[in-house]
């Protein structure tokens, strides 16, 4: 059986680039429960409701949601298996059901025979399903949080997917912006080569978005992954959005997120494309939090000094 090939083609419900990743997430946490101990790796959903809420609260859909979706309906994918109180079976995807029954799910004995032949499937697994529905800044976060330790950072091709043209995504995106952050404008480099700077897509990979200059932006990788986890996004007239959801403190946080409320974008240099409005509207509905901060009043972006020379791109 190949399991990278069923892990890779979960039955989702999906319409018009919505985002569902109820089951990977399950799937992700089970991974690392059983990673750490194979031989206790049941879940009792009662036990693990408050973790998996968690999950799908942070890397879920933006609209709420439950964990008794996945734990029922991941069964009919081959890879779960429940049991209640009464034997066999899942009582439904009904929260009340799943707590009163003594529900528990783990991986069927054929994925777990193949684990137990095979350490190196369970971190291909893994990659597959991170690869396959989560942006890469991501990633780290996401296997701190479900408690895995991948051997191996670069993500495993996924079977039946999209190949990737990443290089030539971020000498484009970069070009693009001048290699500056759209939303604040750091430019750092060391030599000719830049440093902190990362081509994000706004619709994400996973679902949909292709590897093009409309559908990224040259950010720094603070704001890369604040734009992944929906604390910014792009609006009308390319202006950055903050999520209302967002609270900071702090003048660090102050200065580089909730200032930037309202500001327009930094680039793309004339002639090339901005965000095209597909894309942004899609991050907008599938992974931006809640409502937006009302715009700032900006003072004017500082402007080179006369006679200084434009910046070189960095030699490859």
């Amino acid at each position: 059986m190949d399991w990278l090939d069923r892990v890779a083609r979960l039955r989702q419900w999906s319409r018009d680039g919505v985002r569902a990743p109820h089951k990977p997430l399950l799937l992700l946490y089970a991974l690392g429960r059983y990673q750490r101990d194979p031989g206790g790796a049941e879940l009792l959903y009662s036990a693990v409701e408050g973790d998996l809420k968690r999950l799908l609260a942070e890397y879920g859909p933006v609209r709420a949601t439950t964990p008794a979706y996945p734990f029922h309906h991941l069964v009919s994918d081959g890879v779960w298996e429940v049991r209640t109180d009464r034997g066999p079976g899942s009582p439904g995807s009904v929260v009340r059901e799943l707590r009163a029954s003594g529900a528990v799910g783990r991986l069927v004995p054929e994925l777990r025979d193949a684990l137990q032949r095979e350490p190196s499937l369970l971190g291909r697994i893994a990659r597959t399903l991170l690869d396959s529905h989560f942006p890469p800044s991501l990633h780290a976060d996401l296997c701190d949080a479900v408690g895995l330790e991948l051997d191996d950072a670069a993500g495993a091709p996924v079977p039946g997917g999209r190949r990737r043209r990443g290089s030539r995504m971020r000498e484009s995106v970069l070009t693009a912006y001048e290699y500056r952050c759209a939303f604040c404008g750091y430019d750092g480099m060391i030599g000719t080569l830049p440093v902190g700077l990362e081509a994000a897509h706004v619709r994400w990979w996973a679902y949909g978005g292709p590897d093009d200059v409309e559908n990224g932006l040259c950010l720094c990788s603070l704001h890369h992954k604040l734009l992944d986890q929906g604390v910014l996004g792009v609006g009308e007239g390319h202006r950055v959005l903050v999520s209302q959801r967002f609270v900071g403190r702090g003048s660090a946080a102050r200065e580089q997120v909730l200032a930037l409320a309202g500001r327009p974008l930094l680039g793309p240099q004339p002639g090339l494309s901005p965000v095209a409005d597909a894309h942004r509207l899609w991050h907008a509905r599938q992974v931006f939090q809640g409502e937006a901060r009302p715009a700032l009043q900006h003072q004017p972006q500082p402007q080179p000094e006369l006679g200084s020379e434009p910046r070189a791109a960095p030699a490859p």
